[in-house]
């Protein structure tokens, strides 16, 4: 089954990019034949001369990114995007949601669908949709929030996950707090899950981990498609009888996200290193395993600065005194838990420490709040790798001071002439408050 990937701005096209590199370097392997040609038939199409085209559309606004990446595909060698695969304009949305939303989303609407509907047509089976795209911008949260309205209208028994690259806090623009809450309001009625990556995080991850003196947007791109790939390359499922799982996006949505309430996912990903340090480095599972449990209970994305001081309630303490405790210590209570293992060994790995009953909500059972796929193929030059999506409260701080410094603005009315000129009014907002008001809400009360 394959998977299409719609590229939305800026950030959606970059790391789209960078994630298609990722995964055509991984399986770019003869002898592993099984794993490249499943890799090949989830995210490329094969011409008859045997060139591999990506499973992707590309939107933006402008044309400059757009033909950057088009460059680059063709570049590697490898694989590159389709011929008609792709669609800018001249002019942006100005990082105004509204303005992409209201104006480009509907002004492009057709040729956008049309764009994905030929692609889906290439597939033989649809296994679902990937939108990529920022929710800091213009373009990507604004028209990226309307296709992904416009492919639920046209796929509505198809999985669409959206990835969404939220901004620094610190800023990268000066409305990104609105633009944040509208995107992802909208979202939450639209997606069957939302994977999130924290561009603060990331670039921790280039600079602690990865050794980078100067870090770029192009290096966080590449830490952000090494995590995606490291979820979405073939594995094997626990009752898969050796086959490699047909729909990844099905039986991640069906392992994790099991209420309509719920769709915030989050992820970690273990060992990173430099490539220089790489061939001095060696790893166990068990070690391995134990710094990525602790940095999931703890809410630390990386295994440098991990706090070993919090760790998981007794379970005899039961009810409301159990929540207290783990929100006054750190502690991340878990919904549900995908762990993703790959390389060499993987067999061997432990893994009851990701079963605990403690680590998840009461009201689900551990038996089904956790799952695991395995494969003994090594990913992206790493002998030994595991990655955790977690369906948690790991997004409940970031999502509740993002919601907070955009109800501050919108308190003082500050910029708020910009959006309703383009139809968005100030109901518009508070209603966008109120659903995320409920998110927050219901991850608080894990």
């Amino acid at each position: 089954m394959s998977i299409v990937t719609v590229q939305l701005g800026q950030c959606g096209n970059q790391v789209g990019l960078e994630f298609f590199e990722v995964i055509s370097n991984d399986a770019n392997d003869r002898q592993r034949k099984v794993y490249s040609e499943c890799t090949n038939d989830r995210f490329f199409s094969e011409t008859s001369n045997g060139d591999l085209v990506a499973r992707a559309v590309l939107i933006d606004m402008e044309p400059k990114v757009i033909s950057q990446s088009v460059a680059k595909a063709v570049k590697s060698g490898k694989w590159r995007y389709g011929e008609h695969s792709y669609f800018s304009q001249k002019q942006g949305s100005g990082n105004n949601w509204a303005n992409g939303y209201c104006v480009h989303g509907p002004r492009h609407e057709e040729l956008v669908v049309d764009l994905v509907r030929k692609e889906v047509e290439r597939c033989d089976r649809l296994a679902g949709i990937i939108a990529m795209m920022s929710v800091a911008g213009g373009t990507g949260s604004g028209v990226g929030t309307y296709a992904t309205q416009c492919l639920r209208d046209a796929y509505p028994n198809s999985f669409i996950l959206n990835h969404l690259t939220w901004p620094y806090g610190t800023g990268e623009v000066i409305v990104q707090n609105y633009n944040s809450v509208l995107t992802l309001s909208h979202l939450y009625q639209l997606s069957d899950a939302i994977l999130v990556h924290e561009n603060d995080t990331v670039h921790k991850i280039c600079a602690k981990l990865m050794n980078i003196k100067h870090i770029s947007f192009s290096d966080i791109n590449k830490v952000i498609a090494h995590q995606l790939g490291s979820v979405l390359q073939p594995a094997l499922t626990g009752d898969s009888n050796g086959v490699y799982n047909k729909n990844p996006l099905a039986e991640l949505m069906s392992g994790l996200v099991c209420h309509p309430e719920y769709k915030l996912l989050s992820l970690c990903n273990i060992p990173q290193v430099s490539s220089s340090s790489m061939v001095y480095s060696v790893f166990t599972w068990s070690g391995l395993l134990k710094h990525l449990r602790q940095m999931h209970i703890s809410n630390t994305k990386m295994e440098e600065g991990i706090d070993w001081q919090v760790r998981a309630p007794c379970l005899q303490s039961g009810g409301l005194e159990r929540t207290k405790s783990h929100r006054r210590k750190g502690f991340n209570t878990s919904l549900a838990n995908l762990l993703i293992l790959r390389g060499k060994d993987v067999y061997s790995a432990e893994i009851g420490g990701f079963q605990d009953p403690s680590l998840y909500t009461s009201w689900l059972p551990a038996v089904e709040a956790f799952s695991i796929w395995k494969t003994p193929v090594t990913f992206n030059k790493y002998e030994k790798s595991a990655t955790l999506v977690s369906n948690s409260q790991a997004l409940l701080q970031p999502l509740d001071y993002m919601v907070g410094k955009a109800w501050n603005m919108f308190a003082s009315r500050a910029y708020i002439h910009q959006y309703t000129k383009y139809g968005i009014s100030e109901e518009d907002f508070l209603d966008s408050f109120t659903s995320l008001e409920q998110v927050i809400s219901s991850y608080s009360l894990l």
